[in-house]
Parts: structure tokens; sequence; C-alpha cells
């Protein structure tokens, strides 16, 4: 009798299973990282009991939501009912440096709960769903919505904590030095203060809308830069800043591609000489890979009504503003860093 064979990875109804439940997986980790699991776990296993005390919760909820978890191995349940973190859970820290903390809560978001939903009304029309659902762009409502604001603008800091060390390491800034770098919708600041103490020789500006450079401002003196780093407020579609050249990180995925074009042609026209355009962003892999840019690239679907673009399509885009792509920079993250100059 042949030996039954040995199934290779998930089976085609388990593969089904997970994207249909997948909403499941977000509910919980949102809830665990709200109530501060991972940090509870910092010092070492602990038992549900324990954890349902410091946290407030019914113990055998909370032990089913973390034993779901584990299956997906943000925990480990080292003894029954005792938990500990894995290398996935230990990034829910708070303290962690590479936290990941922040965009868990702003992915499981009622937000996206409320906008996902309506993908249908993006399907059929080609049009976002915050109109459809909120009446407002996404943007304006996120202005209106402090608490929302508030917890889109950590994960856009807490993510930009993580992906910076790794841009930092593919590009070298130094060509900057004694030149000026604006950091267009440069929210909190962050990417920019860190390139900043690397290169003492440079000087930096973030651009960004009032409400956002209002958390802008603290973190640019904590970290020291007040003397090298301006803020200075605007809309990016009206004008830019002068500057020797601009950096943007996830900004030009929010937009459409005449949108994206009135951007980067505001950066062509106030740019100084030869100005070069420093792009953070996802670089859409060709085919069936597997990319988080494939997944993000909905969000953009929904709710701006941007999108996350190929090599050529970047390429295209700034051949049409005026720019010629220099070179494309992958790093250890899933955004590259794309370089343009001027080219008229």
């Amino acid at each position: 009798m042949p030996s039954p064979v040995q199934a290779q990875g998930p089976q085609p109804v388990e593969q089904l299973i997970q994207l249909a439940t997948g909403y499941m997986a977000t509910s919980a980790l949102y809830a665990a990282t709200k109530l501060g699991i991972a940090d509870l776990l910092k010092e070492g296993p602990k038992s549900t009991r324990d954890l349902a005390h410091a946290t407030a919760t019914n113990e055998s909820a909370l032990y089913r939501v973390l034993r779901a978890l584990a299956s997906a191995g943000v925990f480990t349940e080292v003894s029954p009912r005792t938990f500990a973190l894995t290398p996935a859970g230990d990034l829910l820290r708070t303290d962690c440096e590479d936290s990941f903390h922040d965009m868990a809560l702003w992915f499981g978001d009622k937000f996206h709960f409320q906008t996902f939903p309506e993908m249908m009304h993006s399907l059929k029309t080609g049009e976002t769903v915050s109109e459809k659902v909120f009446g407002l762009s996404c943007f304006d409502y996120l202005a209106r919505d402090k608490e929302l604001s508030e917890v889109f603008n950590n994960a856009m800091t807490g993510f930009t904590k993580t992906l910076t060390p790794p841009v930092i390491e593919a590009y070298d800034f130094s060509w900057l030095n004694g030149k000026t770098l604006v950091d267009i919708g440069g929210g909190h600041g962050k990417l920019l203060t860190i390139i900043l103490k690397k290169y003492p020789g440079l000087s930096g500006m973030v651009f960004d809308v009032d409400h956002v450079l209002a958390g802008a401002v603290p973190r640019i003196q904590e970290a020291g830069l007040a003397g090298r780093c301006a803020t200075c407020s605007g809309d990016f579609f009206a004008a830019v800043p002068a500057g020797d050249a601009y950096i943007m990180k996830n900004i030009i995925h929010d937009w459409s591609d005449e949108r994206a074009l009135t951007i980067l042609k505001n950066c062509h026209r106030a740019g100084k000489g030869k100005t070069r355009v420093i792009l953070v962003e996802c670089v859409i892999t060709p085919g069936n890979e597997p990319h988080f840019a494939k997944w993000l690239d909905l969000e953009m679907l929904l709710l701006p009504g941007g999108r996350e673009r190929t090599e050529e399509e970047f390429a295209e885009l700034f051949h049409k503003a005026g720019f010629r792509l220099t070179q494309i920079l992958r790093t250890k993250s899933p955004v590259c860093v794309l370089e343009a100059e001027k080219a008229v």
C-alpha cells in the first residue's frame, strides 16, 4: 500500500478559512494590545488569572482570546492557562524599540470595521468609501475626530521609527550637508529628527497641517533639534516651502496620479537648483509574490483614493513632474528608498 503523501502548506480550504476569518484575528490582536498584555508579560509568563486581574477582564474570555492568538504565534501557552511572549508578541510592548503596538491599534480600530465592509462601493464606482460612510474624506474625518487622529498619528510615528533605521542604512544623506531637507507631510517629525541626529551638517523642516504639527513641535524640542529643524504649516496641493531636497514617507501613495503629480510639481517649482525628491514607499513586486504593499493598496483604494505603485509607475510619475528617477534602494523592511532629480 502506498504511503500517504504529506501535505505541504495549508490546504485550499484552510487558506480560505484563514482569509474569511481574518477579522477575528484583527479583533483579538487589537483587544490584547489595548489591554497591554505584552507589557504584562515582558518579565515572564503569567497565568490568565493574574492577567485577568490586572486587566479587569473575565478570565475565561481572556483565556480564549489568548489561546487563539497563541495559535497564530503571537503568544505561547507554556503550561495550562499560562502564557508567555513570542518574538511577534514582544513587538506589542509599548517600550519595545521596534514596537508594533500603535499600528495594531490603528489597523484594529473600529474605523476600519466601518469602512472596509463597504469595499463593494469602491469596486462598483472606483470611489473611496469614507464619503459614503462618514460624509467626509478620510483625512477630513481624521481632522474632525481628534481621538482617531491621535491613534493614526501615533501609528505613523511608530511605523516611521521602525522603518527609519533601514532607510538610513540604505541611503546616504551626507550630500545634503549645509543644505535643507524638507519633510513633506512629515507628521510628528520622527523621520526627519532621526536623520538630523545622524547627519549634524543638515538643516530640516517639517511641513504639515496645523493640527498635526502641534504634535511635532514638542518632539523636535525633546530631540534637542529646535535650532536645526523648523516647522511650517500649509497645503502641499497649493505650495511647498523652498528646499534643497524633499523627503516624503508614505505620502505619494495616499493620492491618485493626478494629485500626486500636483505635489511633485510643487516640489519641482519650489526646489533649489538640482532638487532631489526622496520617497520612502513600498514598490509593488510583479506576479504572485506576497508583499505587504498588495494589501496596503486596498487601504489606499478605499480610504484616501491613492495607490501603491510599481517601479515603472513611479518612473512615469516622476517624468511627468519634471524629475528623473535615479535609483531605487531596497531596505531591510517593506519599503524602498526612491530618489529622483530635477530633469528640467
